[in-house]
């Protein structure tokens, strides 16, 4: 299949299945089992730029590693941020299969003692005076419950949201977020989302050069003042596309904005919760508690979609209305999968794990910098890792892509974010040889991209 050279705003996001690399790499790679499978899944499904047609067809997946139709081993540091604690792992598995043996499906009106045991535990881990919780099958319904509580709890129906942020595909995520693919020419979008510029130092509209110096958070409490009537602030608390990390006083000061103008601050943590950054969650790192927190993706265990939001205990507010209310808003399986999963992260210190192996991988990458000139940056937090290719001051997403494709070739797979930023994010579970092996497909990758170019 010939595919056009896609517009500009979806080869921003560089890993989308119109780019002609995309149909190279499946001209080198896909032989006729897994073309079959491909065709078959472009005939049967309705065909979206980020995943139908797919580029390749999966067979099997355990701990770090997928397996496709073809036998290649990859290891996964994409995994849609389900993965954790990893594909298939062991207590998760036993975990699910002794909740499928008793009680699969719980029907709304009735609790289940699993569910209840997960929102015991969510509520014990976060700090006061977070504590209450409601359960959705993905986050971006979860976000969708919030925005709700948020406009019963302040009567105002307004937000404020950040630019180039992703908070979910559903019209009203994509009404507060901010990338183009999902809001372009999709028609009126959610009334009242109103946006500021997002922490992204490079890009920044403020002059912060090469490190933040926090004015845009300045800039949230400006738009506060004036609009007045802002329900909620929501913002990813670390934007997990590209890794931008906000410096400490960043939400020091969106959060005291926040306080004086009367608007919720509500954190997107689907992506990163349960350790990424090291810490449960990440905002953890900030010495600030938001009114709510939202989290998904790895809860599941890389088994279940499972999301949660986690409130004040005070906005306990809406006993006469429905928030969510969704056919698996207390699924017993997806329970059992993230207690599962809260319980290797204990037991298996997942949480220093990620500090350490991040801190490693960052000072690794940061010598890889120094040996390749189209690496402009290198950040990271935990086990979320961003490296920026940029060519002349300028972004290179044809680079990243090429990269991502010579990755893909030896064996490792990423996402590509905002065009140019390779992010890394390996299962929690990573063994130091199994990381020392990626970081040198990826040097392999850029040396062989900048000889390609050059």
């Amino acid at each position: 299949m010939n595919r056009p050279l896609p517009p500009a705003d979806l080869a921003a996001e560089g890993d989308v299945n119109l780019s002609p690399l995309r149909q190279a790499f499946e001209n080198a790679y896909v032989h006729d089992e897994t073309r079959a499978l491909l065709d078959a899944d472009a005939e049967v499904f309705l065909h979206q730029s980020l995943s139908t047609p797919c580029f390749n067809a999966l067979a099997s997946c355990e701990g770090i590693w997928l397996t496709d139709v073809e036998g290649r081993r990859i290891m996964d540091f994409h995994g849609n941020s389900v993965h954790q604690v990893g594909y298939r792992h062991p207590h998760v598995m036993t975990a699910v299969r002794e909740q499928l043996d008793t009680l699969p499906f719980s029907p709304r009106r009735y609790t289940n003692a699993t569910a209840v045991a997960l929102a015991q535990k969510l509520a014990a881990l976060a700090p006061d005076p977070l504590g209450k919780v409601l359960f959705a099958p993905g986050g971006a319904l979860a976000i969708g419950m919030a925005l709700k509580l948020a406009r019963l709890a302040t009567g105002r129906h307004k937000t404020l949201s950040l630019w180039d942020s992703f908070h979910g595909a559903s019209l009203d995520a994509i009404s507060i977020g901010g990338e183009a693919i999902f809001r372009k020419g999709i028609g009126p979008l959610l009334s009242g989302a109103e946006h500021a510029p997002p922490c992204d130092p490079p890009a920044c509209h403020f002059g912060c050069g090469t490190t933040c110096n926090a004015r845009c958070a300045e800039y949230i409490d400006y738009v506060l003042a004036k609009e007045e009537d802002i329900g909620a602030v929501i913002i990813e608390t670390v934007r997990s596309t590209d890794v931008q990390i906000p410096p400490p006083e960043y939400y020091r000061i969106v959060r005291d904005a926040c306080d004086r103008h009367g608007a919720l601050l509500i954190l997107d943590e689907i992506p990163i919760c349960l350790g990424r950054t090291g810490r449960m969650f990440a905002f953890e790192h900030y010495g600030i508690v938001p009114d709510m927190v939202v989290i998904g993706k790895g809860l599941g265990g890389a088994v279940f979609p499972m999301a949660a939001l986690i409130a004040r205990h005070d906005l306990d507010i809406a006993a006469d209305r429905a928030l969510g209310h969704y056919t698996h808003e207390k699924s017993s399986l997806g329970a059992a999968a993230a207690l599962a999963t809260l319980e290797v992260i204990e037991t298996e210190r997942l949480l220093e794990r990620s500090l350490d192996a991040g801190a490693y991988a960052l000072d690794e990458l940061r010598a890889m910098k120094k040996r390749h000139g189209i690496v402009a940056d290198v950040r990271g937090i935990g086990l979320l890792l961003g490296v920026e290719l940029a060519r002349e001051g300028m972004p290179a997403p044809r680079e990243a892509e090429l990269v991502m494709y010579e990755c893909l070739a030896r064996g490792l797979s990423f996402k590509v974010g905002q065009g140019n930023v390779l992010t890394l994010a390996p299962p929690l579970i990573i063994a130091r040889a199994d990381l020392d092996a990626a970081l040198a497909i990826l040097d392999d990758a850029l040396t062989a991209v900048e000889t390609r170019v050059s």
